[in-house]
C-alpha cells in the first residue's frame, strides 16, 4: 500500500503534466521528425536525437521531453517505410521486417504490410509502456537502495553486455566498448584534473568531445556517405495499393502472435547493449517456430511483419528500464538520451536512483509521453503514407547537402568554432571505417557515453571502500560484496556466457562479404596504436594526481589484450572468416561513386571554411554540389543554396548562435552571418 501511495499522486501529477496543449504540440514535432528521420535508412533514433541535442539545453524540462520521446518512439515505427519499400532495412531493428515485406510490396501489398505493421507497432509500443508503469513501481524500492558499488555492477554490467552482444566476433564487440571509453577519458581527469590526450595550448580538448559530435560522426555522416555514394532515390516506388483495412485485420487476427513479439521486445529491451540488434531476428525465428504453415515466409507472408514489428517498438518501453532506474543506456539512443536529460531546465533532473526518489512525477511523465507517442506516430504514419513514400523517392544527391548543413550546424552549437567541424570530420571517418569493417558503433557510443560515470563510480567505491577497510576487514567486505552486488555478479557472469553464445548469430552492422585481410589489420593496427598511445599518456599522469590516470590504464590494459588477440586470430584464419568483413568487397552496396571522392566534398567544405568562415564556404559547397554532383542546372543550384543559407540563418537567429570564423573574418569587418 506505501508503494501506491507514493505512486498513484506521482501518476496524477504526470497526466495532468502531459496534458497541455504546448506538451502536445512539441511531442507531435517530435513524432514528425522521427518520421522523416527514420525514412532515411540507418540514420535512426541515435541520430535524430543528436540533432536535438543543441535545442535541449535550458529548455523547460517536460516540453524537452516530450520532444525526445515523441522522436525516439516513432523512428522504430517509421523505419518499417524503407524495409517495405525498398528492401533495405530502415533500421537495425527493422531488418528481419524486410523479408516479407518486401515481397509484399512487389506483389502490389504494399499498404497491406505497412498497416500490419504500424498496429503492431502500436500495439508493441503501448505493451512496452505498461511494463515499464508496472516495472518502476515494483522496482523502486529496491533501486532507492542501491549505492556507488551497486551502481558500478550495474555500469559493468551494460558494458560486458554491450560488448559481447555487439557482432559476430565478441572481442571485437569489447574492443569497440574500450575504444569508447578511451576517447571518453579524453580531457581533465574526473578526480584532479589531470588532462589526458589533450593539452592546455590546445583547449579544444581540455573538456573533452561533446556527445553531440561522436554521436552524429559516428552514426550521421556513415550512413549519409554510404546512400550518398549509390546515387539513387532510397525507394523507386511510392504506389502503395489497397489493403489497409485488410493489414489492420490481418494484425488482429494474429493477435496472440503480436504479444508474445511484444513481451519478447520488452525482455530484450531491458538488457542494455542488446536491443535493436537482434530483436527483430528473435521475434522473427519465434515467429516461424511457432507457425504451422511456413512454406510462406520470406515470400510475403504477413505474420513475418507482425511479429518483428511488434517486438522492435516493445523494446523502446524495455530500454527505459536501464536508463531511468539506472542511468545505464539500453541502446545507443538511449546513450543519447541520457546525455540530453542533463541539458533540460537547470539540470536538475539526472537519470537513475535520483530521478526515482526525487522526480518520480517526470519518469511516469516519460512513459505517458511513450504512450501517446506511439498512438500519435501511428496515425500520422496512418494519413501520411503516401506524401511519406513519395519522400522516399527523392535523389539522395539532393538530400545529402542538406543533411550535412543541419549535422555541422548542431555539431559546432557546443563550441561555435571550427574544431567543432574537424572532430565532426574525424569521428565521422572512423564511423565510416568502423561499419565497413563491423565493428559495433552502438558498443562504441556506448561506452563514450558510460566512461564517466565508470569512472567516477570507480574513484568513489575505492576511496569508500579504503575508508572502510582501515576501519575493519569485516566492514571493507560488507561494503564491496552487499546482497545486490552478488546478485548482479551473478547476473553478469550468467548473461556473458549466454551472450558469448548468441553473439556467433549476430552481426553488428547486418550481413557484411569477406574481403582481403589487408584492409581489416590496417584499421586493427590503427585502433590498436591509439589505445597503446592513449595507455602512455594516462601512464605519465605524475602520482599526485593517480587517481585519474587508474581508470584510464585498466581499459587501455583490456583494450590492448583484445586487440593482440585479434591480431593472433586474424594471423590463423582464412580471409573467409567473419574477422575480415569487408562493405567494400564485391561492392555489395551498389556503390556509383568512391569513399574518398564522396568524402572530399566534406573535407573541402571544412577547407574552405577555415579560410572564409562557415556561411560563405556553405554557400558554394551547396551550389558546387547540386550543379555537379547531383547534376541540376546552375539555377536550381543557385536556389538550391540560397534556401540552404536562408534556412540556416534563420536556425541561428532563433537560437543566438554565429558561426564559425575563417582566416578570412581576421583580416575584413564582415556583418552577420559572415562574422
Amino acid at each position: 500500500m506505501d508503494i501506491l501511495g507514493t505512486a498513484l499522486p506521482a501518476l496524477a501529477d504526470a497526466s495532468a503534466m502531459i496534458l497541455q496543449p504546448a506538451v502536445i504540440g512539441y511531442l507531435i514535432l517530435g513524432v514528425v521528425m522521427g518520421l522523416c528521420v527514420g525514412v532515411f535508412p540507418g540514420l535512426g533514433g541515435i541520430a535524430g536525437l543528436s540533432l536535438l541535442l543543441p535545442f535541449m539545453f535550458g529548455m523547460d524540462p517536460v516540453l524537452g521531453l516530450a520532444l525526445m520521446i515523441g522522436m525516439v518512439a516513432v523512428v522504430p515505427t517509421s523505419d518499417t517505410f524503407a524495409s517495405v519499400l525498398m528492401g533495405i532495412p530502415g533500421s537495425s531493428a527493422s531488418q528481419a521486417t524486410v523479408l516479407d515485406g518486401f515481397p509484399l510490396a512487389k506483389k502490389g501489398e504494399a499498404a497491406r504490410a505497412l498497416s500490419a505493421a504500424f498496429a503492431s507497432s502500436l500495439f508493441g509500443g503501448l505493451v512496452g509502456a505498461a511494463f515499464l508503469t508496472v516495472f518502476i513501481l515494483v522496482a523502486r524500492p529496491i533501486v532507492l537502495e542501491f549505492r556507488t558499488p551497486e551502481l558500478l555492477m550495474i555500469t559493468l554490467f551494460g558494458l560486458s553486455m554491450v560488448g559481447i552482444l555487439a557482432g559476430q566476433v565478441a572481442i571485437k564487440g569489447i574492443v569497440a566498448a574500450g575504444l569508447g571509453l578511451m576517447v571518453g577519458t579524453i580531457g581533465e581527469g574526473d578526480s584532479a584534473g589531470a588532462l589526458r590526450m589533450a593539452t592546455y595550448d590546445m583547449p579544444y580538448l581540455t573538456d573533452g568531445l561533446k556527445l553531440v559530435i561522436v554521436g552524429l560522426g559516428i552514426f550521421a555522416i556513415p550512413e549519409i556517405v554510404a546512400l550518398l555514394r549509390q546515387d539513387r532515390a532510397i525507394s523507386e516506388r511510392s504506389m502503395l495499393g489497397g489493403g489497409w483495412l485488410h493489414g489492420v485485420r490481418d494484425w488482429f487476427s494474429n493477435i496472440w502472435l503480436s504479444i508474445r513479439c511484444s513481451l519478447i521486445g520488452v525482455t530484450v529491451g531491458v538488457i542494455p547493449g542488446l536491443g535493436g540488434s537482434v530483436v527483430d531476428w528473435i521475434a522473427y525465428g519465434h515467429t516461424v517456430q511457432t507457425s504451422k504453415d511456413k512454406s510462406k515466409f520470406g515470400n510475403g507472408d504477413i505474420r513475418g511483419v507482425i511479429g518483428p514489428e511488434s517486438s522492435n517498438n516493445a523494446k523502446e518501453g524495455g530500454g527505459l528500464v536501464p536508463t531511468l532506474l539506472f542511468g545505464i543506456p539500453g541502446s545507443g539512443s538511449m546513450a543519447v538520451f541520457i546525455g540530453a536529460v542533463a541539458l533540460l531546465g537547470s539540470g536538475q533532473i539526472e537519470v537513475g536512483p535520483s530521478m526515482l526518489k526525487n522526480n518520480l512525477d517526470v519518469t511516469y511523465a516519460i512513459v505517458w509521453l511513450l504512450a501517446l507517442a506511439n498512438v500519435v506516430g501511428t496515425i500520422i504514419c496512418i494519413l501520411g503514407s503516401s506524401g511519406i513514400a513519395r519522400l522516399t523517392t527523392i535523389p539522395f544527391g539532393l538530400l545529402a547537402p542538406f543533411l550535412f548543413m543541419i549535422i555541422s550546424f548542431a555539431a559546432f552549437q557546443s563550441g561555435q568554432n571550427l574544431m567543432d567541424l574537424v572532430a565532426l570530420f574525424a569521428i565521422g571517418l572512423l564511423g565510416i571505417l568502423m561499419r565497413r569493417f563491423d565493428w559495433s558503433r552502438p558498443a562504441f557510443l556506448i561506452g563514450f557515453v558510460l566512461s564517466n560515470p565508470a569512472e567516477t563510480y570507480t574513484n568513489q567505491a575505492v576511496q569508500i571502500a579504503a575508508s572502510r577497510f582501515r576501519k575493519g576487514f569485516a566492514e571493507g567486505m560488507e561494503y564491496i560484496f552487499s546482497p545486490i552486488v552478488i546478485v548482479l555478479i551473478i547476473i553478469t557472469i550468467v548473461s556473458v556466457v549466454v551472450g558469448l553464445r548468441q553473439s556467433k548469430n549476430i552481426r553488428a552492422e547486418g550481413e557484411l562479404p569477406t574481403g582481403t585481410k589487408r584492409a581489416p589489420l590496417i584499421f586493427l593496427v590503427a585502433i590498436l596504436a591509439y589505445i597503446a598511445f592513449a595507455f602512455t599518456n594516462a601512464s605519465l599522469i605524475p602520482d599526485y594526481a593517480s587517481a585519474d590516470r587508474v581508470f584510464p590504464q585498466f581499459v587501455g590494459l583490456i583494450s590492448i589484450i583484445g586487440c593482440l588477440i585479434l591480431l593472433v586470430r586474424m594471423r590463423t584464419n582464412s580471409e573467409k572468416s567473419p574477422l575480415f568483413c569487408d562493405s567494400e568487397a564485391g561492392n555489395p552496396e551498389g556503390n556509383q561513386h568512391g569513399l574518398w571522392a564522396t568524402l572530399a566534398w566534406f573535407a573541402g567544405l571544412l577547407i574552405l571554411t577555415s579560410l572564409v568562415g562557415f556561411i560563405l564556404a556553405l554557400a558554394g559547397f551547396l551550389v558546387s554540389f547540386i550543379h555537379y554532383r547531383a547534376k541540376r542546372s546552375l539555377p536550381y543550384a543557385l536556389v538550391y543554396g540560397g534556401c540552404g543559407i536562408a534556412f540556416m540563418c534563420g536556425m541561428a537567429w532563433l537560437l543566438n548562435r554565429d558561426f564559425p570564423p575563417g582566416l578570412l573574418q581576421s583580416y575584413v569587418d564582415l556583418p552577420w552571418p559572415l562574422t
